[in-house]
């Protein structure tokens, strides 16, 4: 398995990042994206990649969130990194009406100078999108054959966007959010008409810890090793085997990230 968003960053992991590195390896998830939110955590997720060559890799990008906070040579910085061989991609970069941590108008500003970018430097875009589907798409569109893919990080959304995506040549990235009794349904409705050659997995630990892990874990953070339960819960929905699943979703994250020398 390839676990496609992780926060390994995340002051969560502090403590024991090695451990949970090392629980990912032993649990078969064979690679890891590290997110880049901003700037600075763009750097420390190349910085983490550099300690485990071969087995991290990372993106670059500033989420929504915190498109407020970029400095007036951000992008400078983004194309720096982006030269390094473990960044494989602009992101976590999209919109958020959700929240609106940041102004929507800095976000729409700062989303389409990363488009931009990633159109440059020929990288895919790892995508965010909560409640501002139709600008997102607006923004995106003129792109589509301009960069060399596109990733929907983490999707929650409609049956017609996970629809108007594919349209797009997107790849799907579907988290622990399918697990959740609360309020998973409508994706659980939907994870039947993603096609195995655009589906991708993912933890976005420390976030969305899958509800299916029993015995259920002492702690609330999510990590790598539960991967595992999203394929089990995607076999149970969709009707594919769970070998499958991991076969085509590391096929699919191999060749959008240019993961040459990582296995099944």
């Amino acid at each position: 398995m390839i676990d496609i968003g992780v926060n390994l960053t995340n002051t969560r992991f502090d403590k024991d990042r090695a451990l949970v590195i090392e629980r990912a390896q032993e649990a078969n998830v064979v690679a890891m994206l590290v997110t880049g939110t901003n700037v600075s955590e763009s750097i420390k997720a190349h910085q983490l990649c550099l300690q485990y060559p071969n087995y991290l890799y990372s993106t670059a990008g500033v989420h929504p969130h915190d498109a407020d906070n970029v400095s007036d040579d951000y992008l400078d910085e983004l194309r720096r990194l982006a030269q390094f061989q473990q960044v494989k991609a602009i992101g976590e970069c999209g919109l958020d009406f959700n929240r609106n941590f940041s102004k929507p108008e800095q976000q729409l500003k700062v989303f389409a100078e990363q488009i931009a970018l990633a159109s440059e430097l020929e990288l895919p875009l790892f995508l965010h999108q909560r409640d501002a589907f139709e600008p997102w798409m607006e923004l995106l569109q003129p792109f589509i054959n301009k960069v060399p893919a596109m990733v929907s990080h983490c999707f929650t959304g409609s049956l017609s966007e996970v629809k108007q995506c594919l349209d797009a040549g997107m790849y799907i990235g579907i988290t622990g959010w399918l697990c959740d009794p609360k309020r998973g349904q409508a994706l659980r409705d939907l994870v039947s008409y993603i096609p195995l050659d655009r589906l991708m997995i993912e933890t976005d630990a420390p976030y969305l810890t899958p509800k299916n892990i029993r015995p259920k874990p002492k702690s609330s953070r999510n990590e790598p090793s539960y991967l595992c339960h999203i394929v089990n819960r995607l076999s149970e929905l969709t009707g594919y085997t769970e070998q499958e699943l991991i076969k085509n979703s590391v096929a699919n994250t191999r060749l959008v990230f240019s993961l040459e020398c990582v296995n099944d």
